[in-house]
């Protein structure tokens, strides 16, 4: 079975890198952010990190549209709470705040209460080995309960966190740090979606994975304008192994074309984008990364 697309549903993720929890909203493939050119030559690493953020789909989007697909709750798909103890080093703590922000998603998305606040402690926990526990500290913890059942407020109080998150990182001159939470992030949202379409076959669901495509390049291209260090050239590697599958996917960008009714004189726009994937395709790219992802949380 091959899954077709038609149009335009990457949803974006602000500049913020660290607001993985938040709602994105819908934008072209092609925009980027301004950039002062105060040399006069604009410089293609800051356009090239700024597509990164509005290519890159928020967890909590894929987890509602997984949800609107017919998926069901198994925590079988999320990374274990108890894997939080092993993680020791800056670098798998930044990896791993991004993987449980996504299962924070996937527990807020499907109201799982008891199961958020677990994921929420092991987020606190990760970040304060980060010298940024404090956007996490009692006070967030005691917001989030009293709001447990109001989800728009929680994703609110959760997505507030991470900005002061990201500043203080971005302020510290941590880049790094905030590449490898995007990361983590992107990876687990990905594998949960691939878990689910073994066992939905939802055509939605698979054409979700198949335009992760241009945000696996754009996450490459993030990566590799980010200070070097082992963590990161490792994760290069793996995601540029994904992305030889991804190549194989056929995404083809049409040419607007206008027609107008002679009776009725309105004039219609079509075109956009289209995007196929096979079933072998598919589980290559659940195969690998599921792998991508066990390093990870190991």
């Amino acid at each position: 079975m091959v899954a077709k697309f038609t149009g335009r549903t990457f949803f974006s993720l602000t500049i913020v890198s660290l607001l993985i929890f938040s709602c994105g909203q819908e934008k072209e493939g092609d925009e980027t952010l301004p950039v002062e050119d105060t040399t006069g030559m604009a410089s293609a690493k800051t356009v090239k990190t700024a597509n990164v953020f509005y290519s890159i789909p928020s967890p909590i989007e894929t987890t509602t549209l997984l949800k609107k697909a017919g998926a069901t709750y198994d925590k079988d798909y999320l990374n274990d709470i108890k894997n939080v103890s092993r993680y020791s080093s800056a670098s798998s703590k930044a990896l791993n705040l991004g993987v449980y922000g996504a299962d924070l998603s996937f527990t807020s998305i499907f109201e799982q209460t008891q199961e958020s606040m677990l994921y929420l402690k092991c987020s606190s926990n990760l970040a304060n080995g980060l010298g940024i526990g404090d956007v996490f500290g009692p006070a967030t913890i005691s917001r989030v309960e009293a709001n447990m059942k109001n989800r728009d407020s929680l994703l609110d109080i959760i997505s507030d966190a991470y900005w002061t998150a990201d500043a203080y990182l971005k302020e510290n001159d941590r880049p790094g740090i905030s590449a490898l939470v995007i990361a983590g992030g992107w990876v687990e949202g990905l594998y949960i979606a691939t878990r689910i379409a073994s066992v939905t076959n939802n055509d939605d669901v698979i054409t979700r994975i198949a335009e992760q495509k241009l945000s696996l390049e754009n996450l490459i291209g993030l990566l590799e304008n980010t200070p070097s260090e082992e963590a990161i050239a490792k994760l290069l590697k793996e995601l540029k192994s994904l992305k030889t599958v991804y190549d194989k996917i056929d995404f083809n960008h049409q040419k607007p074309e206008t027609s107008t009714d002679v009776t009725t004189h309105v004039t219609t726009i079509g075109g956009g984008s289209s995007i196929s994937i096979n079933k072998e395709q598919l589980k290559d790219i659940s195969n690998k990364v599921e792998v991508i992802r066990s390093n990870i949380i190991k």
